[in-house]
Parts: C-alpha cells; sequence; structure tokens
C-alpha cells in the first residue's frame, strides 16, 4: 500500500522494483530500481523536525527489504539504506540512520541513529545504537553495539559471512523479477 503522509508526500517507487501488497509505504520513500520489499515491511517518512521539514528514506538499487521489516525516522531525519543491502525479516532500522551498500543486518536486529559502513555484516539480534560500524566488519548475532562499546574489536567479515550475505541479495534480486512476472495474480 502506498499512501501520502500528513504533509502530502507520497512514496516514489522505480517501475523494476517490488513492493508487496502486504507491505506499507507511506510519505517521502525513495525506492530505487530492482528492490524487494516483502510482505507486511512498514516504511514509514512522516515525522518532521521542529521547521515542519523531512529527509527521505532511500533505499538503494538491487536491496531488499524482508518480511516484517519497520524502517522510520525520528523528526524527519535522513535514513539511507544502500545498493546491493539486506535487510533481514522483523529488523528495525530507525533513523536518523546510514547503511551502506553490500550490508546485511540480521533477523529482530535494531540499527537506530547510527551508520553501517559498506561491506559490514551485522548478524541476527544485534543492536547497534548511536554508533557506526567500520566498513567490512563482522557483528556476532546478539552483540550490542554503543558508545561504550569498543568497534575496534570487531573481526573483519569471513569469506563464509560475505558469500551468504551476498547469496541472500542475489535471492532476493531473483525475487523482484519473480514476483513482477506474477504481479496481476494478487
Amino acid at each position: 500500500m502506498i499512501r501520502r503522509n500528513p504533509r502530502g508526500d507520497i512514496p516514489v517507487v522505480h517501475e523494476s522494483a517490488f513492493v508487496d501488497p502486504t507491505a506499507i509505504l507511506i510519505g517521502q520513500v525513495i525506492v530505487h530500481e530492482n528492490v524487494f520489499i516483502g510482505p507486511y515491511a512498514v516504511i514509514r517518512a512522516d515525522e518532521v523536525n521542529e521547521r515542519g521539514d523531512m529527509e527521505p528514506i532511500v533505499i538503494g538499487a538491487h536491496s531488499n527489504i524482508q518480511d516484517g521489516v519497520v524502517i522510520h525516522s525520528k523528526a524527519g531525519g535522513l535514513v539511507v539504506i544502500g545498493e546491493h543491502t539486506s535487510i533481514a525479516h522483523r529488523s528495525i532500522i530507525h533513523g536518523p540512520c546510514w547503511i551502506g551498500s553490500h550490508v546485511f543486518i540480521g533477523f529482530n536486529s535494531v540499527v537506530y541513529n547510527a551508520t553501517v559502513q559498506d561491506y559490514a555484516v551485522v548478524r541476527h539480534n544485534c543492536v547497534i545504537d548511536s554508533r557506526e560500524i567500520p566498513p567490512g566488519v563482522y557483528v556476532p548475532s546478539c552483540h550490542k553495539v554503543n558508545h561504550e562499546s569498543d568497534t575496534s574489536t570487531l573481526q573483519p567479515v569471513t569469506n563464509h559471512a560475505h558469500d551468504f550475505s551476498e547469496s541472500v541479495a542475489r535471492v532476493n534480486l531473483d525475487l523482484v523479477h519473480g514476483y513482477r512476472a506474477i504481479r496481476n495474480e494478487f
């Protein structure tokens, strides 16, 4: 479902993207080419700052926003999801937030007011709170990274984790094409 926000902004979705009919996109959302947005995802750009301004939520090309993901931003802050990035089932991305390209955010993870640099892998059930994750690092499942965390102790992404992340991105890109082909059946 594509809806206007109270300010009147309406999402802009590239014609090659696939948005599941149960997903909800509200307001100043920009979805680039070949993006997959899965069932029951909610991407909501509707809050404004004290001046009445808001920045968009941008989903980069060839990325996937999986089932039940919530993306929102406090006070109209910018949220950017880079290209070829996977946001896995039931994750919450709450801006302002910047997530780079070729990133994997695992199931049930929460990323708030943070930056996750390119090629990072954040596994399942993690919390990234008000912190920058360096490029190419691996955050193991169930880790909390905040202002008290020493990110220099994070290990580089292994080949296995990188291959897994890239395979998830490829599968979801295939789903874009498959679901677009049967779109009229919904």
